[in-house]
């Protein structure tokens, strides 16, 4: 194993031989290292005793349902590279000359290299929320939240896992990380304030991935991702009622700088996610200017639906943990998204959704069996 150390993320695109990959020796393997640093202060906690009892449930709830990415899912599932992964007339670039001059064969593999590049931004973000959540073992300042930020330090390594292998197995490349994704990781990641870790990660980071975990699961055509991104999904849900219902305290307790201060960071946030986290690496390959391919991605039909279904969740959010003030309201005014603030929030959790069956492999089994 050869070790590199790297001052920024590589932007090489990996593409994957399997036939190869199968060869390769430990010796083969280069570990690629970039170095961040934060002052992190953490916290022992001496009183043990439950004081939450939603957040001891949804810690329950993430033993319960600790779905194992080798096992419970199905991953000889078919699905052949000569299909498209989606439906193609959702694509952005559809109907677009530089679009139409492709051979069958280029679209297909425009397709799969469209969706390896938004499977790889989920996979570079769940690394993130990795490393957040293992701060956040030793920062939170309760037992209960301690507890449950370890949990939820495994969901995030299986969530790593899982993308890497649909992303090696099905799609054969990976893209490297938006370089807006890096910035936002990186200001949750070295920031010393762990409820702005909180905000950052529990209410922001993971509301984004379930917008656009609905969406996939929504238009994806592969059964296996559907299956992979339904799993996440459950995870993530009881993330963010986490993020939601720990947070609407301690935020209203704050001093009101502070609280403009992080209302102000969430405001920014949502900024770089609505227009700033649509890469164009895979459209620029296949002949779009940047600039061109990044506004039809933003305005499809796909990028109006991503929006929505992340406003629609976060939003409220924001508004339940006190950061939707009076002065970012204006501000998030002028982003359209205002209209969603009296929407369902995280804090009144579905208990019913979180405890149905997960679907994994024997789980889908058994249900096609009971419908014969």
């Amino acid at each position: 194993m050869r070790v590199k150390l790297v001052d920024r993320p590589p932007r090489d695109v990996q593409v994957f031989d399997n036939e190869l990959t199968d060869r390769l020796t430990p010796d083969d393997v280069e570990v690629v290292r970039e170095i961040f640093s934060t002052p992190l202060t953490g916290s022992y906690n001496w009183d043990y005793a439950a004081a939450n009892a939603k957040i001891r449930r949804l810690y329950e709830l993430g033993k319960k349902f600790n779905w194992n990415a080798e096992l419970d899912i199905d991953w000889e599932t078919p699905f052949p590279r000569t299909e498209y992964p989606d439906d193609i007339g959702r694509s952005p670039f559809h109907g677009h000359p530089v679009y139409e001059a492709l051979s069958e064969e280029k679209k297909h593999e425009f397709a799969w290299r469209s969706l390896a590049q938004t499977l790889s931004q989920f996979m570079h973000g769940e690394q993130g929320a990795l490393l957040v959540a293992s701060q956040l073992v030793s920062c939170a300042p309760t037992y209960d939240a301690k507890l449950y930020a370890a949990s939820q330090t495994f969901d995030e390594a299986r969530h790593v896992e899982v993308f890497h292998r649909y992303l090696q197995e099905r799609c054969k490349v990976i893209y490297p990380i938006n370089d807006s994704l890096k910035l936002l990781l990186d200001k949750i990641l070295t920031d010393s304030r762990w409820d702005l870790k909180f905000i950052g990660m529990q209410v922001l980071i993971e509301g984004l991935a379930l917008a656009a975990f609905q969406s996939i699961h929504q238009t994806t055509r592969d059964p296996l991702l559907r299956q992979v991104v339904a799993l996440v999904m459950r995870d993530e849900g009881r993330h963010v009622a986490f993020g939601v219902n720990y947070l609407e305290d301690w935020i209203r307790a704050l001093p009101e700088a502070e609280v403009e201060e992080r209302a102000q960071f969430a405001y920014e946030a949502c900024a770089i996610m609505r227009e700033r986290l649509f890469s164009t690496d895979v459209a620029e390959e296949f002949g779009f200017e940047r600039e061109e391919a990044r506004r039809m991605t933003i305005d499809s039909e796909g990028g109006r639906a991503f929006r929505t279904f992340l406003f629609e969740r976060m939003i409220p959010n924001l508004k339940r943990v006190g950061l939707l003030t009076e002065s970012v309201r204006p501000k998030f005014a002028a982003l359209g998204v205002l209209q969603y603030e009296n929407l369902a929030h995280d804090g009144q959790i579905d208990w019913a959704n979180l405890e149905k069956p997960l679907p994994t492999r024997d789980y889908l089994e058994q249900v096609a069996v009971a419908a014969e």
